[in-house]
């Protein structure tokens, strides 16, 4: 860098000579200006430095000062689902679907005339730089349940992730997802059969999301298995472990898909339940040994040049297989009713069934969306073991056909209109319509792919 001095000499050089005396000398006074503005500009730069580094460096906050700096910024994002319907089915006194063992929680929405379902209130907020933090409680009438309340890890790195506490699986498509965020007002048959309507339990889950332009996850997870097909048990050690796979990614700009595999084992003990005799009395069930399911998904959706808001179409299916082989006992439901298992039978039990539904929703102008829903289960082999005198098998395949129309007047609030022909309980073909609304109120994140 050349000296200031000889900057301004080098200036004043290549002034041609044709200049006026009186040009030159208004040349040379702007110059001299413009050389006491900058070094007057360097002298408070460097005053401004030495100041800096004189200061001392700020101490840290006291541990009290900082919990409450910490607790006054404190601002969770809360949200408040409403949710209720009205529903049109037959008189009849227990539900269920023939042929499948029952969760003690015989489904979503079974409930007859108005109602109102789970009012949900759900919490989150980063804990600090490293966790984040959710709850949702389930609220009805006199009853508040605990449904999910998780640390989940951010940024540990190389696409891994931890989750902890309660959670809904991240088995198959639907499973983790609220029942506001279905396309229908109640859960396929096959979630019904497999997990009473969905699967959470106490535990850890772990994932890592791949390094690659096609979507690819992987997860583990270990916990308690204290809800169906599992159950609540005393004890040391995991009751239930999963695992899943699931990989997507862009057709064009108008297409994506995701597809799933997943895998669980449960160790019921003593899971409480109950069936129908040989002469169609009911009985009181009790299943403990190992319970293993299998469940795949998958899911297409397009939306021209990638932009849903007017038009969008989404194809979704899910298939599982279960196995269950252990030790099942059975006794009278009511002692002046004797089933066959009066004074109580123990026998093997070994039991192969499966199921799948398959459903297509359309938006086909803004805020409206119709859909079409099919269900079907298999029956499959039951063997009763030293019970097959006792139990029958129905031999029976459960079958439901929906249709819905919904009306979303904006991201808040949705209210649906749907019809089903029911054909789950054997002998019973069923019309049900329902009327529901969906309310959302406060800040809630947006729903998965």
């Amino acid at each position: 860098m050349l000296p200031r001095s000889l900057l301004a000499g080098a200036l004043l050089a290549a002034i041609p000579p044709a200049f006026a005396d009186a040009e030159i000398d208004a040349l040379r006074d702007e110059i001299r200006a413009m050389k006491q503005l900058y070094e007057s500009r360097l002298a408070e730069l460097e005053a401004r430095l030495q100041a800096a580094e004189a200061r001392p460096a700020p101490t840290q906050a006291a541990p009290a000062e900082a919990a409450s700096a910490r607790a006054s910024a404190f601002n969770p994002e809360i949200s408040l689902i409403l949710q209720g319907q009205y529903a049109h089915r037959d008189d009849i006194p227990e539900r269920g679907i023939t042929g499948f063992m029952p969760a003690d929680d015989h489904g979503h929405g079974a409930e007859r005339g108005f109602s109102v379902e789970h009012t949900e209130l759900v919490l989150s907020a980063n804990v600090d730089p490293y966790w984040r933090g959710y709850a949702n409680l389930a609220i009805l009438d006199d009853e508040v349940e605990l449904e999910e309340a998780w640390f989940q890890s951010l940024g540990l790195g190389g696409g891994v992730s931890l989750k902890g506490g309660r959670f809904y699986s991240g088995l198959g498509y639907l499973n983790e997802r609220h029942p506001h965020a279905w396309d229908f007002a109640d859960a396929p048959l096959m979630y019904q059969a497999l997990f009473g309507e969905r699967f959470s339990h106490d535990g850890l889950q772990l994932k890592w999301l791949a390094p690659t332009e096609t979507f690819l996850e992987f997860g583990l997870e270990a916990g308690r298995g204290q809800n169906f097909p599992g159950t609540d048990r005393d004890g040391n050690g995991v009751g239930a472990w999963s695992a899943f796979a699931k990989t997507g990614g862009d057709v064009g700009a108008s297409h994506s898909w995701r597809a799933g595999l997943a895998w669980l084992r449960a160790r019921p003990e003593e899971r409480a339940g109950h069936w129908e005799d040989v002469n169609g009395v009911e009985t009181e069930t009790e299943f403990t040994g190992s319970s293993r399911s299998w469940v795949a998904d998958f899911v297409w959706k397009w939306a021209p040049d990638g932009n849903p808001r007017t038009r969008n179409l989404t194809l979704q299916a899910e298939w599982f297989w279960r196995e269950e082989d252990g030790e099942l006992s059975c006794d009278d439901a009511d002692p002046a009713d004797p089933s066959a298992c009066s004074g109580g039978s123990t026998g093997d039990y070994d039991a192969r069934q499966s199921g799948w539904y398959a459903q297509a929703v359309y938006q086909f102008m803004p805020r409206w969306r119709v859909g079409v829903r099919y269900d079907r289960l298999d029956g499959g082999s039951l063997d009763f073991g030293a019970n097959d005198a006792n139990l029958d098998d129905p031999g029976y395949d459960p079958s439901r056909a929906s249709l819905m129309l919904d009306w979303s007047p904006s991201e808040f609030s949705r209210l649906r209109l749907q019809y089903a022909r029911d054909k789950s309980m054997q002998g019973i073909a069923e019309d049900q319509w329902t009327l529901q609304y969906i309310m959302s109120l406060g800040s809630h994140g947006a729903h998965r792919f």
